[in-house]
């Protein structure tokens, strides 16, 4: 290896929320299983056993009864809470192995590593098998690792470390020798590759680039201009030059979106309200959180574009704040003015929600001279007494409303949710 070659590794979840719901349940170990979306509409996570039995991902449960029934498959909700949770300590974990600035978080189940500093001075291979073996100890969780010299070599070194025993969780293309590299990625197709979509895969298909290796072959000046400069980057990225640095600082939200389709339809303004309330108060948490204020609000309601009997119905309504704002109170007061103003009696309605945009850093904001200072400070003390209530006690002793009240007409069908054991109710109880 060239002493400026970069070392990334990829280290992802293997079916994170089977094995998380695995992790608490024994029971469901070597058993097929599969987790639905909201609503227990659609399979968004299969685990091995059940991706055998030809369940693809996103189809929807009624399609797939006779399967499930057959084969006596474990079909669980998502418990969304848990997954978080789980997702939380695994990047606590990798954030043991390497510098702050080392570290990128990708998404719940995956996470960037910049191994470059470590090259020299550890085997790479053995140093991610201890990371593959502190997670499963301390979480229970499998993961899969995959080494390159750049993230997107990274991230198909990852998905061969998945489909191939012979690498057991880790594979490392950076010391691969080139010829059984290239061997590999002839047999890979170039839709795994990241970044290349249906429509790119499709053109590239039609060029005569089926492969991985057909891809890695490619004359980047060239697949650039016939596609993007992101594709350019995507090819020398697989000739090992890294175009990608490690992104340690995330950009702060553009928006924060907060919905969530109904268990069953809902015809009545209040039940409507009551919905909406929830969703804002669940976003201005994650606004809190985030340490970021809202300056405008747009509330939406949308029927089911799949109910023939009826023609779709979708309106939406925007505020924009004089102030920008974190104030569950006046966030909600305004998503009830402007939903009353959507509204329309006889419309049996699928979804609402809210989204939070033109968001600023709380700390960069500085109000108008003519503000109401002492309006706003009391707004902060109020929702600092309000989040340490929720914290404390939980969100059904105080919210805006009977939203958080259990049993709403409107909440999401989640029949088969595994009971929570990071709350006081879920605790493990020892007899």
């Amino acid at each position: 290896m060239k002493h400026d070659e970069k070392i990334f590794a990829l280290i992802d979840i293997n079916n994170c929320y089977v094995s998380c719901e695995r992790f608490f349940n024994p029971l469901l170990n070597n058993v097929p299983v599969i987790v639905l979306s909201n609503n227990d509409g659609c399979a968004v996570a299969r685990s091995n056993e059940a991706k055998a039995m030809g369940i693809k991902m996103a189809v929807p449960l009624f399609q797939i009864k006779d399967i499930v029934e057959k084969n006596h498959v474990q079909v669980l909700s998502s418990n969304y809470a848990i997954y978080a949770e789980m997702s939380r300590r695994f990047h606590s974990i990798l954030a043991g192995y390497v510098a702050p600035h080392e570290q990128e978080i990708y998404s719940i189940d995956e996470c960037f590593l910049d191994l470059t500093s470590f090259k020299n001075n550890y085997d790479l291979v053995e140093y991610c098998q201890g990371m593959r073996e502190r997670i499963f100890q301390w979480i229970g969780l499998p993961v899969s690792i995959g080494i390159g010299r750049s993230k997107t070599e990274a991230k198909i070194a990852n998905h061969m470390a998945k489909k191939a025993k012979r690498f057991n969780g880790v594979c490392n293309l950076a010391n691969m020798d080139p010829k059984h590299r290239d061997y590999f990625w002839s047999i890979v197709d170039v839709g795994e590759v990241w970044g290349v979509g249906r429509k790119q895969n499709k053109k590239l298909n039609d060029m005569g680039i089926n492969t991985v290796l057909d891809l890695s072959k490619a004359n980047s000046p060239v697949i650039g201009k016939l596609f993007t400069v992101c594709m350019q980057r995507t090819v020398l990225e697989l000739q090992g030059i890294s175009c990608m640095a490690i992104n340690d600082q995330p950009k702060p939200k553009q928006q924060i979106v907060a919905s969530r389709s109904f268990g069953e339809r809902i015809t009545e303004l209040d039940n409507l309200k009551e919905a909406i309330s929830k969703y804002v108060q669940d976003a201005v948490g994650r606004l809190r959180k985030e340490k970021l204020l809202c300056g405008v609000i747009t509330a939406f309601v949308q029927s089911s574009p799949f109910d023939t009997s009826a023609p779709y119905y979708s309106k939406a309504q925007t505020y924009k704040f004089a102030e920008p704002t974190d104030s569950v109170l006046e966030l909600v007061e305004v998503a009830y003015r402007l939903l009353e103003k959507i509204y329309k009696s006889g419309i049996k309605y699928k979804k609402c929600g809210v989204f939070y945009s033109e968001l600023i850093e709380k700390s960069n904001y500085t109000p108008d001279l003519l503000s109401d200072h002492e309006t706003r400070i009391e707004n902060e003390n109020l929702m600092q007494a309000y989040e340490e209530i929720q914290n404390k006690f939980g969100k059904a002793k105080i919210s805006v409303g009977p939203c958080y009240f259990k049993d709403r007409k409107w909440s999401m069908s989640r029949d088969m949710l595994s009971k929570n054991d990071f709350t006081k109710n879920g605790l493990i109880k020892v007899h």
